[in-house]
């Protein structure tokens, strides 16, 4: 059974990771220059980690859960205890996109999880001019990832997490690591996880980038990414495997499997 993560995620690899692990790169550090919910790396068992994102909110929360001081899980605790209401929801996302200048990183990491575990399905978007835009997702009674926090606390001390582009995160990248690509998916509606957008067009630059270090330094990698994603990546070499994983977000309510590609290049001494 996969260990779950402190986040909700749209597109969470933690009910693929049976059909996703014996495709992910076998070195001692892996490399993800898109850390979002932290799932390969909270169920894999690589010797170190370099996590990375352009998301500054999604980061923040890791460091704290990393460092872990002692208010962050009572005081977010009382957060998911006392503000499970509309209302509520929507007067802690104003004050988060308005006053977060303010707010110190604890608080801001506080604010954060609470919005992404009472929002509509995990989704993490942003608007240009307000900023978390996500609606309130109604739920009964959301769950606190207290285990998970402490889990996390526990396995990222083995890991350096930084919030970086993802052409600086390659840029890290050494001889003997292995990377591991989530990016927002080609074709994907939900494309501004931070402060701009992720287009096709980036998927393509990030594809010929990650061709051009395994030609160059011999890493081998691994992408995840939609069917619509298959041809860039095949023309590139790598090889493709199709799986249908589970769908989280879906118009009109279809939430059959949907196809998806895990593409690799294996890695070779250069």
């Amino acid at each position: 059974m996969a260990n779950k993560t402190i986040l909700k995620w749209a597109g969470s690899k933690v009910r693929i990771m049976n059909q996703l692990r014996p495709h992910l790169p076998k070195t001692k550090r892996l490399v993800e220059p898109f850390a979002g919910s932290c799932a390969v790396m909270m169920n894999t068992d690589y010797e170190q980690y370099l996590v990375a994102d352009v998301n500054h909110d999604l980061i923040n929360l890791y460091h704290i859960a990393q460092a872990l001081p002692a208010p962050f899980i009572p005081n977010a605790e009382y957060y998911f205890q006392t503000f499970n209401q509309g209302k509520s929801y929507y007067d802690i996302r104003s004050k988060f996109n308005t006053t977060k200048k303010h707010m110190t990183s604890e608080g801001i990491a506080v604010n954060f999880l609470y919005l992404n575990r009472h929002c509509y399905n995990g989704l993490c978007r942003y608007s240009e001019k307000t900023g978390f835009n996500v609606p309130f997702g109604n739920y009964k009674k959301p769950y606190f990832p207290k285990e998970e926090i402490i889990a996390f606390a526990v396995k990222s001390q083995d890991a350096y997490i930084a919030c970086l582009e993802w052409q600086d995160t390659l840029s890290l990248v050494d001889y003997s690591d292995g990377i591991y690509c989530d990016p927002p998916y080609m074709g994907d509606n939900f494309t501004r996880y931070s402060s701009s957008d992720f287009t096709d067009s980036d998927n393509e630059a990030l594809a010929f980038a990650l061709k051009d270090i395994n030609d160059m330094q011999g890493n081998p990698i691994t992408v995840s990414n939609s069917l619509e994603a298959k041809e860039l990546y095949a023309d590139l070499g790598f090889t493709i495997h199709e799986i249908e994983a589970p769908r989280t977000i879906s118009a009109k309510g279809n939430r059959k499997p949907a196809k998806e590609i895990i593409a690799v290049l294996n890695g070779g001494a250069q």
